[in-house]
């Protein structure tokens, strides 16, 4: 019923539309032919006056010949009455002179111009013709997207479609799509717009970089000649599932400022909480001693820092010691196959990437629990680059990637990490997960950009396959997580 209400009040717009387009076209249509009227008769005119000046001047020179011919003749009847030889002689002699002269001699007896007007004539049957079969535009036919050759792979969709029948003026497609929460047939009333790929000169287009923070997504085209659009498509909705989550603020690090898809170590973190943790106790003397110590002392090492601090702070978490400037993401994961990507933000000293269960204890760090799991990169003061588990570590080889990619397949209980642009693997763990897990971040002196809405690369799958069939060789601290 709203998509019959939505088609009825399009026509309802639409058709005064319509009607308005075309009597624009047609008052277009007139301008053209009064202006061609005035400007073709303005040539009849101006030939007009060409002939009427050429005649009319003819004319007055044969007069002026013709009176001067009258004169002659009348001087030449006088001359015959002469009777004396000389002044006869002398007459003749004249009369010799002015015929001679005479312009009635000199003058041409054909017109100079006629009064045939043809060809200025103007022959208006074909015109006539082509306004009498002016018709509307033939609008091209709606196309038909062909959903099994449609492909989403690696946060890249494919459309492909076809036409009902072969229409060789068709110009070009257009290509609409927009991102939903609703399985099925698109909805009218949808929170999302449509955004538009215009000038597509095939019958398939490719969206890549998509980030897939939406269960589905709508698409559906139309076909475009050089003067008119044609309908859409049928809609079609293809699935985008993808594992999205932020940051948790509330599991973070006093010191750590958090956002949805960053987090930052902030030394000054905890000095807002000063007056009001002494107001509530004087007990929390030695804490405030601890944080005004901190901030005079600069960048404190992870494993220096004292980890006491007041039970109202956070929820009374208290287990930030040594490297636990820890945050946990916000989504829990209990089975099916997950993928992510971390960036370290420009010199980040310290930082781990790994998943952790959702109970992690007030003094637990990432790597030295049988309940986490991580890579753990340090650059402050002697390098290192390592796989930690159980409170055990096993040093990688390589150089730390820019980006690492993070992929936990719960139903086979794996959990690797890879190199983001090349997807090289860089550890395996294999574990039995007997709770949800979330993914887990610690990072010091230093801050780290999150991308989510991803699906685990096509790559990923196949060297997965492949190394489990290898019996997993990068897996040296596989576990029995209870």
């Amino acid at each position: 019923m709203e998509t019959l209400s939505h088609s009825l009040a399009g026509v309802q717009v639409n058709s005064p539309q319509a009607v308005s387009d075309l009597e624009e076209e047609f008052d277009t249509l007139f301008t053209v032919l009064v202006e061609m009227k005035e400007s073709m008769i303005s040539t009849i005119k101006q030939e007009a006056a060409k002939k009427t000046q050429e005649i009319q001047h003819q004319l007055t020179q044969s007069g002026s010949a013709l009176k001067s011919a009258v004169e002659l003749l009348e001087f030449a009847n006088k001359a015959l009455d002469i009777n004396d030889e000389d002044e006869f002689t002398k007459a003749a002699k004249q009369i010799k002179d002015r015929v001679t002269m005479a312009p009635a001699f000199r003058l041409t007896m054909k017109p100079k111009a006629t009064d045939n007007m043809n060809h200025l004539m103007v022959d208006f049957n074909q015109e006539r013709q082509l306004l009498q079969n002016l018709r509307f535009l033939p609008v091209p036919r709606a196309p038909e997207i062909e959903v099994g050759d449609c492909l989403v792979l690696d946060n890249t969709v494919s459309v492909a479609w076809k036409m009902p029948v072969e229409d060789s003026k068709i110009d070009h497609y257009i290509l609409e799509y927009r991102k939903t929460d609703h399985e099925g047939l698109p909805r009218i009333k949808d929170q999302r717009c449509w955004e538009v790929v215009d000038n597509i000169k095939t019958t398939e287009y490719s969206l890549s970089g998509l980030k897939f923070d939406s269960k589905f997504m709508n698409f559906r085209v139309r076909a475009c000649n050089k003067a008119a659009a044609g309908e859409y498509s049928d809609p079609v909705t293809l699935e985008t599932r993808a594992f999205n989550f932020g940051f948790d603020s509330s599991s973070s690090h006093l010191n750590l400022k958090v956002e949805d898809r960053t987090v930052e170590w902030d030394p000054q973190g905890g000095k807002g909480l000063e007056s009001k943790v002494k107001g509530k106790e004087n007990k929390g003397s030695a804490h405030l001693t601890n944080l005004k110590n901190m901030s005079r002392s600069g960048t404190p090492s992870p494993k220096r820092t004292s980890a006491t601090r007041s039970p109202a702070i956070r929820g009374g978490r208290d287990r930030f010691t040594g490297e636990s400037y820890t945050v946990l993401g916000d989504t829990s994961m209990d089975c099916g196959q997950h993928y992510w990507e971390v960036k370290a933000l420009k010199d980040c000293k310290s930082y781990s990437v790994g998943i952790s269960y959702r109970n992690l204890g007030k003094f637990d760090q990432l790597g030295k629990t049988n309940t986490t799991w991580c890579i753990h990169i340090n650059n402050w003061l002697q390098a290192s680059f390592a796989a930690k588990h159980n409170n055990k570590a096993k040093s990688l080889d390589g150089t730390v990637p820019d980006r690492i990619g993070v992929f936990c397949d719960l139903d086979s209980g794996q959990l690797s990490f890879y190199n983001a642009e090349t997807k090289q693997l860089i550890h395996t763990f294999k574990a039995k997960f007997s709770q949800p897990v979330v993914p887990a971040f610690m990072v010091w002196c230093g801050g780290l950009s999150l991308s989510t809405g991803m699906q685990v690369p096509s790559a990923v799958k196949s060297f997965q396959k492949t190394e489990n069939g290898l019996g997993g060789s990068n897996s040296s601290l596989n576990s029995m997580a209870q």
